[in-house]
């Protein structure tokens, strides 16, 4: 077991020398290198109070009888349904969007649509290279520096999982020569930082992805400045946000999780898997060493393992000779020390019989994570949901004795642990989003999560820290607002100071009765019609009131 995780600070990496001869390659076709950068938030220092879970599942059906009872707990879950039927209220079940783009493209069979009607802000523009691919052609890019963050909104089904995917090909289109440095937001968390600067160089595109579950009925995706961005502008390529099978990455918890991925590759492979392979677009890397390499002779269910892995995956394996420890070094790059969801996949490629048994202990790092593992002709899965890493990761596969044939391992997938940075209280993020739609010429950055992540709440607003944030202020004076106050505004119970004046706000005051913390109110220079509604006046706490309403200013 490792030792007390340190407090983690930011870290930036990147995958490197996955061995596969099409891994890095010109952006004119699809196969897209993967960076991975994670921004790792305050997380325990306390190691964990038992050993992480591994499981492992065959042929669809839990194979519990291996299992080291002193080491590993079996998890037995239900499988929700999840409810795909379409209705025409229901959300699309993923959303490929051509960023900064004018026509739908096609790309692998998958149909990317112009993102116009999911934001609202941003310039266009052509990235005017030969033979680049539909979706890289173009970018939205973001040059209002005023603005906090630059929010993707896409309807969802509310408690569901998505894979979210960014796309990246800078093709200087600010007639810079390197991209420009910034982070992304995914749900009021900083996912990560987006430096593909490394990648542009080498003539190579990048992308990220992450498995989050929204908290409400949109999703936000953003993009952010930071101290590295400069003078340059964020922007984005393509999006892609693609609903989840339940049974996908069971048991993480996502209602305090997301899964950035790390790796997910495919053993001994040529060539990088996405759709149609793998029907979520999950890209899978090819991955060599110097260990010999084995094709499949059987075939494989997808629909028997819980995260659904491709067929393909499946085609080629990693061994070793009969009696030796199969050792491999993957990811190859040093991780942080954090925990990690980790999914392995086995097969025995040859035909199956009642006499082909192929059975060794699997080791992370010199730590048992599963023991007398049989990967038979159908495929097994093992699988840890919270496993601390540190440094570079040697899985070891160590034969029984009298094992026929060596170890062998076909696929993998690593994802980083990534703790929600907290959202928004649900009746501020409603009232909030009324208060948008109900206001002509909003702030830009008026999007997504209105307090989350500190630093990039809307502007104009204050909120409270903690994990459900409050908002506190709001201050639009002399904001060039037009429109109406929904009546939701009076949802907002912990607003202290709300300032409005100095707009061009018309229609009436709605009822304020619930903002009994509030203290001060400003609703001067506006075009509003009637009298101030009773209620303003039984407010406990307020002591301060401007409105041409009343005159000149009253003190409480």
């Amino acid at each position: 077991m490792l030792a007390a995780l340190e407090q983690s600070q930011l870290c930036v990496w990147a995958m490197r020398n996955f061995g596969g001869k099409n891994f890095e390659v010109e952006p004119t076709v699809h196969h897209l290198r993967m960076r991975a950068f994670c921004l790792f938030l305050p997380f325990s220092t306390k190691p964990p109070k038992k050993l992480p879970n591994s499981i492992a599942f065959s042929g669809g059906a839990v194979d519990y009888h291996t299992m080291s009872p002193s080491l590993f707990l079996l998890w037995l879950l239900t499988l929700p349904l999840l409810p795909f039927y379409a209705q025409a209220s229901v959300p699309p079940l993923g959303y490929y969007l051509d960023c900064g783009g004018s026509k739908e493209v096609t790309v692998d069979n998958l149909k990317y649509v112009p993102d116009g009607s999911y934001i609202k802000v941003g310039s266009t523009s052509p990235i005017n290279k030969p033979g680049l691919l539909p979706i890289l052609s173009t970018v939205r890019y973001f040059p209002d520096a005023s603005a906090r963050k630059y929010c993707y909104s896409l309807p969802v089904i509310k408690g569901n999982k998505y894979l979210v995917k960014t796309m990246y090909y800078y093709g200087g289109f600010d007639g810079g020569k390197e991209p420009p440095v910034f982070d992304q937001i995914v749900e009021g968390t900083r996912w990560s930082v987006v430096n593909t600067t490394e990648d542009y160089a080498k003539g190579l595109s990048s992308y990220f992805d992450i498995t989050v579950v929204p908290a409400g009925k949109t999703l936000s995706v953003c993009l952010a400045r930071n101290s590295h961005t400069g003078s340059s502008s964020p922007f984005i390529s393509a999006l892609e946000v693609k609903i989840l099978d339940a049974s996908l990455y069971n048991p993480a918890d996502f209602t305090k999780h997301a899964l950035v991925t790390v790796a997910r590759s495919v053993f001994g492979g040529e060539d990088i898997l996405g759709f149609p392979d793998d029907k979520f677009n999950r890209m899978w890397q090819p991955f060599k060493d110097q260990n010999p390499v084995v094709a499949c002779q059987s075939n494989v269910t997808s629909s028997d393992f819980w995260n659904l892995p491709p067929v393909k995956a499946f085609n080629t394996g990693i061994t070793t000779s009969r009696g030796k420890t199969l050792e491999i070094e993957w990811p190859s790059m040093s991780l942080p020390s954090t925990y990690y969801y980790i999914s392995l996949y086995f097969q025995d490629n040859r035909q199956q019989s009642p006499f082909s048994w192929r059975v060794f202990d699997v080791s992370i790092n010199g730590h048992l994570f599963f023991s007398n593992l049989n990967a038979t002709a159908k495929g097994v899965t093992v699988y840890a949901a919270q496993w601390p890493l540190s440094g570079q990761t040697k899985i070891s596969l160590t034969p029984a004795a009298g094992t026929p044939v060596g170890p062998v391992i076909n696929a993998g997938e690593i994802y980083q642990i990534l703790p929600l940075g907290g959202r928004t209280h649900t009746r501020d993020v409603i009232a909030m989003d009324d208060l948008a739609r109900s206001i002509q010429n909003p702030p830009a950055d008026w999007s997504g999560d209105p307090c989350l992540p500190k630093g990039n709440s809307w502007t104009g607003v204050t909120c409270t820290n903690g994990f459900h944030a409050r908002v506190t202020t709001l201050n639009l004076t002399n904001a060039g607002l037009g429109g109406t106050l929904p009546p939701t505004l009076d949802n907002l119970s912990a607003l202290s100071h709300l300032w409005l004046g100095g707009n061009k706000l018309t229609g009436t005051i709605p009822d304020l009765n619930g903002l009994k913390d509030l203290e001060t109110l400003h609703l001067e220079k506006n075009n509003f019609e009637g009298p101030l509604p009773p209620s303003i006046g039984k407010l406990p706490k307020l002591r301060e009131i401007y409105s041409d309403f009343q005159g000149e200013a009253k003190e409480k």
